[in-house]
């Protein structure tokens, strides 16, 4: 009987098979997020390759070892980018990681951008969960669960993304006197607003028209130079209720950037851990169990404490 897989995905769920302590290897750009990989795991690459790219749709279906460079690069003849971060690394670590990039707030969140995944389960099978469209898709929302999951509960093949266009202009520009949440809420869309404390940067994007308005709009709010880009942002990523980002303790961070809006730190200082109630450790536990029971999948990761 003919497989309704292709043969990349399906030569990809045999090499994984159904035994043994197992990982996908991509660029390591996140090699150790979440914790060591457990030394006896052996590691295989996810195939790679762009399957299908609907610009109509705005739609991209990819195989996971894609790098996200690749991929934009594709993409971009067309116009369109993703919310994937590109760090070097590729689609499926992106994925399974589930970092937002700076300038979430005009790509959208990762989590929202990945409509469906096709990945290997724990048992050597292949799964698909989701579809092309949000409207066609119904039952338990795996896409959402594998996002940020660091490969602990499948090992993803591919990945349809939403995809957005990319925006005629893009300009950065930066104050010293503005109140940054101000700002924020004089604006319509901003794709950034990031503070540091004393400085405020915002990316505006859309036609030329749409950002001189909002450059208008940001007088009220302090005064603004064009800059060439965002700051250069500290290496540990914090999330915090983006109600609590005006008392951020630069003691506790370091030197830090905060995404207005978004809730998420980016610092000098690792952030110490945080216990996880009982009862999600329990949710989790049993999510686990239920999804790789052996624990095999890439053991020694710890979505938990990412």
């Amino acid at each position: 009987m003919m497989s309704p897989f292709d043969a990349a995905t399906t030569d990809f769920a045999r090499e994984i098979s159904d035994s043994g302590p197992i990982a996908v290897e991509g660029s390591r750009t996140r090699w150790t997020t979440g914790g060591a990989l457990d030394p006896h795991a052996r590691t295989v690459r996810a195939p790679t390759g762009i399957l299908e790219h609907r610009p109509e749709e705005m739609t991209v279906r990819v195989r996971t070892g894609t790098t996200v460079g690749d991929l934009h690069d594709r993409l971009a003849e067309s116009g369109q980018r993703t919310a994937l971060l590109d760090r070097g690394g590729t689609v499926g670590g992106a994925v399974a990681v589930g970092e937002n990039a700076v300038c979430v707030l005009g790509r959208g969140l990762v989590r929202n951008s990945v409509l469906q995944v096709r990945y290997v389960s724990a048992e050597g099978r292949i799964i698909t969960g989701g579809g092309p469209t949000v409207k066609n898709v119904t039952g338990f929302d795996l896409p959402r669960l594998m996002v940020g999951a660091l490969g602990t509960l499948g090992l993803m093949a591919e990945v349809i993304l939403r995809t957005n266009p990319i925006a005629a202009l893009s300009q950065w520009v930066v104050s010293t006197d503005a109140d940054p949440f101000a700002a924020r809420s004089a604006l319509y869309r901003p794709s950034a607003v990031l503070w540091d404390g004393s400085r405020t940067w915002i990316e505006l994007e859309g036609h030329a028209a749409d950002v001189e308005a909002e450059r208008r709009a940001l007088d009220s709010a302090g005064s603004w130079e064009v800059t060439s880009g965002p700051p250069s942002l500290p290496p540990e990523r914090w999330s915090l209720p983006p109600a609590e980002l005006r008392s951020i303790d630069v003691h506790d961070t370091g030197r830090f950037i905060a995404s207005v809006g978004v809730g998420t730190v980016f610092a000098s200082k690792v952030k110490p851990p945080e216990p996880m109630s009982p009862a999600l450790r329990e949710l989790g536990r049993r999510m686990k169990s239920a999804f790789d029971p052996a624990g095999r999948l890439n053991p020694g990761r710890d979505p938990a404490w990412r």
